[in-house]
This record gives structure tokens, sequence and C-alpha cells, in this order.
């Protein structure tokens, strides 16, 4: 169980990570409106995956 809980820990930094990317990149592209929308969307995902990592820690 040890090794499945790093292998999903490890993903949700990945997917973290990725969309702190996609954010960046996107947001340097996209009207202001539509950038801050995108910014508010992936700070609730980051807080929701860090919300399960924590569960997993238990």
């Amino acid at each position: 169980m040890s090794d499945e809980k790093n292998e999903i820990e490890k993903l949700i930094d990945n997917m973290i990570s990725s969309g702190n990317d996609v954010v960046k990149n996107l947001k340097s592209v996209l009207p202001a409106s539509l950038a801050e929308s995108v910014d508010m969307f992936h700070e609730s995902h980051v807080a929701n995956l860090k919300k399960i990592k924590d569960f997993l820690n238990k």
C-alpha cells in the first residue's frame, strides 16, 4: 500500500505542476478576464488535489 500511496502522491504532484505550467502559458495568450477565471479554477483544482493528498496521509 505504501508504494501505491507514493505513486498517487507523485501523480498528484505532477498534476499540480503540469497545471501550473498550463495556466502560466494560457494566461499569456488569454484576455485578462479569462486568464483570471482559469487561474481561479486552477487554484480550486489544486486545493482539491491537496485535500486528497492529505487524506491519503491520514
